[in-house]
Formats: structure tokens, sequence, C-alpha cells
């Protein structure tokens, strides 16, 4: 073994050495005690990003970024390159490319960063931009879940026009990419095509591994929507006179209070003491799915590692988890740094970052274009967990934010975020990163616009 392939080595392990102890100690940190211990109340922005990188490690990384850069992995490794190219290349039929990622999202409940992985794989694998932003877009932008509990929660009208908006956007936005930079070069590193001499795996057996690892990530992460209905008694004790019942959203929750945002809009402290029972909004399907999620994540990962088992040869493992680790080190980085500055910046729901909330709340009132404008522009800056973004919403319309930016807001927000951007620009590079964000921001501002004047 040279010497250059040994300090290679020795980098790489030195990276992913970095990059672990880095997770382990976001994941584990005692960030209670020590800010009881370090007390930095002139610097509370500070305490929101550390927060915020924690809760983004110990809720997101595991069940929904680590299932993502496997199938991305997967993507790279036991799919043919030539396969990707017919469907998603450049010179594919566009009616196929941009039919199956513009509505990805309907598969794939994830947020902004967890899709990076996938799209990552398959732009690396040969796909055309114009497909792959598609796909970038539509994956956290169409999801299902948050299109009906937006209907559900903020209305019908603002339900429909964020579905339609966003399976527009996403062809608009692929095609708008693809004819931009239709002359320039492709700076990519193009992967090693599959060896044509090699007898290749029946479509059916790839299909079905991909199928069971996007059942492990959809599944593992099939979350409620925050939307209780709390009998709270009218006075303390168990034999209150009457208990009523109150529907809205826990924004946070100390020892002694839950603090609600009811549909109106209007917040509301709640004694935990008068609380006797707390139901879930959603129906008693959708609940049963989410109480047995883990059961049915854990069946899909049994069938996929029997597949593992009868379909793949060990060098093809080794050759998936190489893939998945390179993906790893190249994004986890820039995405927990990205988390942290969105958390210094706006800080997390329902707490305040360097950029009051009531700044946001006031910019975004009426349906002029600057509200629309700085909507986009916010949503594009924050970021929304899958499902969050919905009673953020419906808080910001309870505090006068007008129908066109909420809107705006819903199509920007969940397909970008400050981490996400960062991420987007070490794979696409900063001129197309630039291109794509203001494609979206755009078209969300004016979306806002014409859907605040019709609905006026």
């Amino acid at each position: 073994m040279t010497l250059r392939r040994i300090f290679a080595r020795r980098e790489v392990g030195g990276r992913a050495a970095l990059v672990v102890g880095a997770f382990v100690a976001c994941y584990f940190a005692p960030l209670e005690a020590l800010q009881e211990r370090v007390r930095l109340s002139a610097l509370p922005w500070l305490w929101e990003g550390l927060f915020l990188v924690r809760d983004y490690t110990r809720e997101h990384v595991l069940l929904c970024l680590v299932p993502a850069l496997l199938i991305a992995g997967a993507i790279s490794t036991f799919i043919r390159h030539d396969s990707v190219i017919r469907h998603f290349g450049p010179d594919a039929p566009k009616a196929v490319a941009y039919g199956v990622a513009s509505v990805s999202g309907a598969i794939l409940a994830v947020c902004s960063c967890t899709v990076l992985p996938i799209f990552a794989g398959i732009y690396r694998m040969g796909a055309g931009l114009g497909p792959a932003c598609a796909f970038l877009y539509a994956g956290p932008a169409i999801n299902v879940l948050a299109i009906i509990l937006t209907a559900r929660v903020l209305g019908p009208g603002l339900g429909a026009a964020r579905a339609a908006g966003a399976v527009a956007f996403s062809i608009v936005i692929g095609l708008a990419m693809q004819i931009a930079f239709r002359g320039g070069a492709d700076e990519r590193q193009q992967p090693a095509a599959v060896d044509a001499t090699s007898p290749g795996r029946p479509v059916w057996q790839s299909a079905s591994v991909l199928a069971a690892m996007v059942g492990v990530l959809v599944f593992a992460n099939w979350g409620l929507s925050g939307r209780f209905t709390f009998g709270v008694a009218c006075c303390p004790g168990p034999d209150a006179l009457r208990v009523d019942a109150q529907q809205g959203v826990v924004a946070s929750e100390d020892a002694e209070h839950l603090y609600l945002v009811k549909a109106s809009g209007e917040r509301e402290a709640v004694d935990r003491s008068l609380v006797r029972w707390q139901r879930p909004v959603e129906g008693t399907t959708y609940t049963a799915i989410h109480r047995s999620r883990f059961a049915i994540a854990g069946l899909c990962a049994l069938a996929l590692a029997v597949m593992l088992r009868a379909w793949f040869t060990r060098r093809e493992l080794a050759e998936w988890g190489s893939s998945s680790w390179g993906l790893a080190l190249q994004i986890l980085p820039l995405l927990l740094a990205g988390v942290a500055l969105a958390g210094i910046l706006l800080g997390r729901p329902g707490r305040e970052g360097l950029i009051p909330s009531r700044w946001v709340a006031s910019a975004v009132g009426g349906n002029s274009l600057a509200a629309n404008l700085f909507a986009a522009v916010a949503g594009a800056l924050m970021y929304f967990a899958t499902l969050t973004e919905v009673p953020i919403v419906q808080g910001l319309l309870g505090a006068d934010m007008g129908e066109g930016p909420a809107l705006a807001l819903l199509l920007a927000g969940p397909a970008l975020s400050l981490p996400s951007v960062l991420v987007i620009r070490s794979v696409l590079g900063a001129r197309k990163t630039a291109v794509y964000v203001l494609l979206v921001v755009t078209m969300a501002t004016l979306s806002g616009v014409l859907y605040g004047w019709v609905a006026r």
C-alpha cells in the first residue's frame, strides 16, 4: 500500500471519528444542567442554537437521516447507472422524468433535510439537473399528510392551493433549472458505471429493496399533527363539576403548565392539574398506525434483511455501506452547522432567537408584495420538521398574518431551510444553488400575492 493511500485512509478515518464524536456529543449533551451552571442570560439565542442541534440529532438523525442515507447509498450501488439515465437523465422523456419526480412527496413524508441524501444519490448517478431539482423540491413539499393537515387546520382553500402549487412548482422549477444551465458544463464526478458484462439484477428485486427501505423511513417517522383535544376541569380536585373539551397545539410545556395555541391563534396556559384526558385529533386508523409505527417499520427492516442476505453479495453490501458513509461525511457536518445557525437566528418553535418572532409576525400582515416576499424568504431560512409548519402558520394567522403570506411560507418553508441550502451548495455548486433558491422564493412570493388577491 502506497503512502498516499495510507494518508488518505487516515484522513477519512479522522473525519469519520470527528463526525461520529460530534453526533454523540450533540445527542447526549446535558444542556439543561450546563445552562444552570453557565448562565448566559445575555445570549439566549446561543442556547437556542445548541438546543435545536440537540433536538435535531435526537429526533431526526437516527430515524430520518440514517434511513435516507441508506436509501441514497442503495440507489448508487444497487440501481444500474443506465436505468437512472433512462428514467431521469437529461434526455429521458419529460413526462416520465418530471411526472415521477413531481409526485415523489406523496410517498416520502420527509423534511427538507432528510430528502438531501436521496437527491444527492440520484444526481450523482446521472439524473438530469431538471428532474433532480424537481425531486428535491417535491420530496418535502408534496407531503400528503401535511397537505391534509393544512386543509383541516388552515382551511380547504389553503390546503388545495398548497397541493396544486407544490406539484406545479416542482415541474416549473425543474424545467427552469434545466433550461438555465443547458449549455453549462456538468462538473459533477460521475461514478464508475456498472460493469456491462455483469448480469443485471431483476428490476423487481431492486424495487423491493428500495420499497422496504422507504417503508422503514415512512413508518418509523409516522407523526401526529401535534393537535389534541384536552378535557380541562373547571377547578382542581377529582370531583370537578364540569370538564370542558379544548382543542389546540402544545407550543411548549413545563412542570406546571401546557402552553396551547388554539385554532384562533390565541395562546393559553393550561394548568396540568386540570387536564383530565388528552386525545389526538387524527382519525382512528391514522392514530393506530402511529401507535404501531415501530412494529411496522421493524417488519419492513426484517424483510429488508432477508432480501439483502438472499440477493446481494458481501462486496455489494460493502459498497453500499461505503457509498452511504461517504454521503454522511459530506452532508452531516454542513447540516448540523446549518441547524445551529437557524436556531441562533430564529430559535426553536415557540422560542426567541436573534430575530424576534414579533418582527416576523408584524412583517407578514396583509397581502402586500413585501409581506409575501418576507414570508417566502423567512420560510427559505427557517427549519421545519415534518408537519410542524402547520401549527406555526396557524399561530401566525392568529397574529394577523395574511392568507397570501401564509401560502408563501407553506410553499417555501418545507422545501428549503438554511441547513439544506448549505448542503445543496456542496452538491450543485454556488451558482446553481443560488438560482434554485431564487426560483423557490420568487414563485412562492408570486403565488402568495395571487392567492391573497383571490382570497380577499
